[in-house]
């Protein structure tokens, strides 16, 4: 017995039909689990130079079949495009509670000083704010969306009973570094910018306690998505190796999945 020419068209085409069956089932079950799939992801351009590359790195290394698409947005923009579900995931600086969003604080990173070269305050290895909030200062207008930034350096003026003066504002941090260059004032920004080494302007620590802003995690209130909990996993995983790394207790982590 053999099959016909009608038999064996038809048993190639429910071959594939089962090999296609299988392949569903295994690649519904990848998505399950979340080990692949589409994820969005925003992000503000501060993280782009220590924590995201890390993060970015740990997360293809262990999901490689999850397509991200990342978008660099400001902190209320990733805010409203959480909410209209144009994003899953938002890393942006601390925000106050939103209804409908979860917030997780990841990272606290802390303030240096940004002075002209040449400043008197530059000679010195640390600087007081008390010293610093004396100077004409440069910050992001509070309505910005570096709103945070403004206020917490505010805040920890008034703590030395001090109220800064603001000389000037500039919503970008590239044009806040630029008007210290020309001397018109001077800044804080988060340590991670030390890397930008910009001519015209030095970078030096604060005295402890230096004030801190907070890297925070966002995502909508009841997604269940295992991708996004996949991400908010390794993004706490990766910022526990990187605050041991920099206190110099490295320690193996292992993944909560």
């Amino acid at each position: 017995m053999k099959l016909t020419e009608a038999g064996a068209a038809f048993l190639r085409e429910a071959r594939g039909v089962l090999e296609r069956a299988e392949h569903a089932a295994l690649a519904a079950q990848k998505a399950a689990r979340g080990d692949s799939g589409h994820l969005s992801v925003g992000f503000v351009g501060s993280v782009a130079f220590h924590f995201f590359p890390a993060l970015l790195r740990a997360f293809r290394r262990q999901y490689p079949d999850v397509e991200l698409h990342l978008e660099e947005l400001r902190s209320p923009d990733q805010v409203e495009a959480l909410l209209q579900e144009k994003l899953q995931v938002g890393l942006l600086r601390s925000m106050k509670d939103v209804s409908g969003l979860c917030q997780e604080s990841v990272l606290a990173e802390e303030l240096v000083a940004v002075l002209p070269e040449g400043h008197p305050l530059a000679s010195r290895a640390r600087v007081e704010l008390a010293d610093l909030a004396r100077e004409p200062v440069v910050l992001p207008p509070r309505h910005s969306g570096c709103g945070t930034l403004h206020d917490l350096v505010v805040q920890a003026c008034a703590l030395h009973g001090i109220t800064p003066r603001i000389a000037q504002q500039a919503t970008e941090l590239h044009a806040r570094i630029a008007l210290v260059a020309g001397g018109l004032g001077v800044t804080m920004v988060p340590a991670t910018y030390q890397v930008l080494q910009r001519e015209g302007v030095v970078f030096r620590p604060l005295t402890d306690p230096a004030p801190r802003v907070d890297l925070t995690v966002a995502w909508r209130q009841g997604d269940r998505s295992p991708l996004v909990r996949a991400f908010l996993d390794v993004a706490r995983e990766t910022a526990a190796l990187h605050e041991a790394r920099r206190s110099g207790n490295v320690v193996s982590i292992s993944p909560k999945y």
